[in-house]
């Protein structure tokens, strides 16, 4: 064999070995540095110093600098996104009718409802990244509400992640019923609502009664009991409302199935009602007949001392006067289920939302159309005003 070739052989040999011998090094350094950086995290939280910290930060630092350890740019878990949008455009530009528009209140009703829910929706920033406002957490959980948008929709106005639109969603629906609930969704002032009634034609009625049935996704368990009699998955809204269409009372979660007078039998507001705790004590006399204040449904439900239903057979004129003067005053319901609709659309179509979390959504939409009712934010559908003084029937 040629020397030349022996030669050639040898210094592969001694190159490889050199090779092996460098990644070798650095392996143990790199596990060096690694046991370096353990031991000052335990003695940094043991003796409460940052002493370790920075001296294992320098050693690495060094072996960095020599080469012998590949510096890594941070990763960060959130990837960046536009925000102007939301920024510079809907907090300083929009005028009021565009907030009606698109979060069906006006401004200061939402800085209003922003600072209600502070104190459970803040949040801290992070080192990696900084928490979403309050007031772009409940603008992204409104628009969601009032569009039938995807979640990718909504996540690329407001310049956040798609699942974000979910988590948002459910944060403020949450802090609405935890916070709101009980506030808004009240009897208040008894007096007012009879009145309200008498001068549409029924004397000492404290609220109309119904329920509405809100589309939803078929459920993975018991999806028949879901199925309502118009032949799709549906949850019951069963609500009070007063002469002005605000909910008084609510009950949700019921399967599209069940029947109004079940659902009904079955609530809070029906044993209240039959201990006569709802309302004051206030009778009037009607004729021969002492009569308590009564609430208003339709022939689905039970005919009660406290609650009137229209008459059924054959009819006189006063029996139809009795049922128009009753149909008048039990529309205020209808259009009520009407304009919760028609404000919080997503109500409109299926919700893909948990069977636990529907109903928080549902009630959380019910006290937001009260807040919206009381405070006068009239929206525009279809050329037709829905608020407080424009009744529409829900389709």
């Amino acid at each position: 064999m040629e020397p030349a070739v022996i030669i050639a052989a040898l210094m592969a040999v001694v190159n490889s070995s050199h090779l092996i011998v460098h990644l070798f090094n650095s392996q143990m350094l790199r596990n060096r540095a690694r046991r370096l950086r353990q031991r000052g995290e335990d003695m940094k939280s043991q003796s409460g110093t940052d002493l370790s910290e920075s001296t294992v930060r320098r050693a690495v630092e060094i072996m960095v600098a020599m080469g012998l350890v590949h510096a890594m740019g941070r990763r960060f878990w959130a990837r960046e996104t536009s925000t102007d949008w939301w920024d510079r455009i809907v907090l300083q530009v929009w005028d009021e009718s565009q907030w009606l528009r698109n979060f069906r209140m006006r401004k200061g009703t939402f800085l209003e409802l922003c600072d209600l829910l502070s104190p459970v929706l803040k949040r801290k920033d992070t080192q990696m990244r900084a928490a979403l406002t309050v007031q772009k957490r409940v603008a992204i959980a409104l628009w969601k509400l009032a569009t039938p948008d995807s979640y990718r929709s909504v996540a690329n106005h407001f310049g956040v992640g798609k699942s974000t639109v979910g988590v948002a969603v459910m944060q403020v629906a949450n802090a609405i019923v935890e916070l709101l609930l009980s506030k808004v969704v009240t009897l208040g002032k008894v007096q007012v609502i009879i009145d309200g009634f008498a001068a549409m034609g029924f004397p000492n009625c404290g609220g109309a009664i119904d329920g509405t049935h809100i589309p939803i996704l078929g459920p993975a368990h018991q999806a028949i009991q879901y199925i309502n009699r118009k032949g799709y998955f549906s949850m019951v809204l069963q609500a009070l409302v007063d002469h002005r269409g605000r909910f008084t009372n609510i009950n949700v979660g019921w399967p599209g199935k069940v029947h109004d007078a079940r659902v009904f039998r079955n609530s809070g507001l029906f044993r209240r009602l039959q201990e006569g705790t709802f309302f004051p004590d206030h009778k009037i006399t009607v004729g021969d007949v002492e009569m308590p204040i009564v609430i208003l449904g339709d022939p689905a439900y039970p005919l009660m001392p406290w609650l009137m239903k229209p008459y059924t057979g054959a009819l006189n004129s006063d029996k139809e006067l009795f049922n128009y003067r009753l149909s008048k005053c039990r529309m205020v319901v209808e259009c009520a289920f009407g304009r919760l609709k028609g404000r919080w659309r997503s109500l409109l179509t299926r919700s893909d939302l948990s069977e636990t979390n529907i109903p928080i959504v549902i009630a959380a939409c019910c006290v937001l159309h009260n807040l919206c009712e009381s405070k006068g934010d009239v929206i525009s559908l279809g050329g037709a005003s829905l608020g407080r003084n424009q009744l529409r029937p829900e389709s």
